[in-house]
């Protein structure tokens, strides 16, 4: 299939899935890109290859980094002390939980947003103003008392709270906000020009609205269904290229050493033994049966927010999907990557 039967086909299957957002893919030379349906709904504005998209816990990605360029500077390590790197008091906390605990979720540190007991985002919101919401520190009150959610160092246990620590620690180092460090020593070393942490009541032009389709087919936006600023947990806004220059930076060598890169793309945690799926600094990644990578995986699930990427570190191939409501994302992945795969 030429790339002009690509385009046309990749218009079908988004019109198919009724797929609102924009895609960017790249391996070698050939780009694949495109966008369908609207980032404003009431006014009928389109979405287009330049609009800004969240992307929710795809954002992971950028606090994992944060910590790695403050291990080179020798500011932490990785098996540095929840208890020595924050001025805060976690009462009911181990001890023993550390950097490396936090960024692999093995920390068991309580989860302010448990998706085994807890399936909706926006019910934390209910009894919570969100748009005060603004800092990592504002998540406190969700977590800060609450006893140990599991042992250190046990299996997997996906945790947003581990995050929002890991990004309290950047700014007690840093001396400056999580989202302007971000910003500043990733987003614009990689060339991410639109990319930023966007508040929900100032967001900038060319940024999409999140849709929320209501049980009778109408639509709502999601203005009070998530914080009103994302922290280091989530909610970073992109686009979907720039997504891609961030994974070439970071391949480069742009955003940390060759050695600190070689360590953040390691894997080290099981997910899932039965689809070799594990998770490591990076986040996600699947493996063959060889133990090799095949490519890095990275998602993003808000009310309104479907986010979907992956990275093939041996053809460099990167797909990246970015939708403002929540469903489509990952079936278009799937197309697009059996286009280039």
């Amino acid at each position: 299939m030429n790339k002009q039967n690509k385009g046309y086909h990749l218009e079908k299957v988004q019109k198919e899935l009724q797929f609102s957002g924009s895609f960017y893919a790249r391996k070698g030379n050939e780009i694949l890109q495109g966008s369908n349906g609207f980032r404003n709904y009431a006014e009928k504005i389109n979405n287009q290859l330049n609009t800004r998209f969240s992307i929710a816990s795809g954002s992971k990605l950028f606090t994992s980094i944060a910590i790695c360029k403050l291990v080179e500077t020798g500011e932490i390590s990785f098996t540095s002390r929840l208890k020595d790197c924050l001025d805060m008091d976690f009462p009911h906390v181990n001890d023993q939980v550390t950097i490396h605990h936090l960024l692999t979720h093995t920390s068991g540190f309580p989860d302010y947003f448990d998706e085994d007991t807890i399936d909706d985002y926006e019910a934390l919101w209910h009894s919570r103003p969100m748009y005060r919401i603004r800092s990592p520190k504002d998540f406190l009150p969700l977590f800060q008392h609450e006893p140990m959610q599991a042992t250190v160092n046990s299996s997997f246990q996906y945790n947003n709270s581990g995050y929002i620590l890991l990004g309290l620690i950047v700014e007690q180092i840093a001396t400056c906000s999580f989202s302007t460090y971000i910003e500043e020593q990733i987003f614009h070393k990689a060339g991410m020009k639109k990319s930023g942490y966007f508040e929900l009541d100032r967001l900038p032009e060319n940024t999409a609205l999140g849709y929320i389709e209501e049980p009778v087919g109408t639509w709502k936006t999601n203005i009070y269904s998530l914080p009103a600023k994302g922290g280091p947990d989530g909610g970073a806004y992109v686009t979907a290229e720039d997504m891609v220059l961030c994974w070439q930076a970071l391949t480069d060598y742009q955003l940390l050493s060759k050695e600190m890169t070689q360590l953040f793309l390691k894997p080290r945690e099981v997910v899932s033994a039965e689809q070799n799926i594990y998770y490591g600094y990076c986040g996600y990644m699947e493996l063959d049966d060889q133990n090799e990578i095949v490519k890095y995986i990275q998602m993003g699930y808000d009310p309104g927010v479907n986010f979907r990427a992956v990275h093939y570190p041996t053809t460099k191939a990167s797909v990246v999907v970015c939708s403002n409501t929540s469903e489509g994302a990952y079936e278009l992945l799937k197309e697009i990557e059996n286009m280039l795969t």
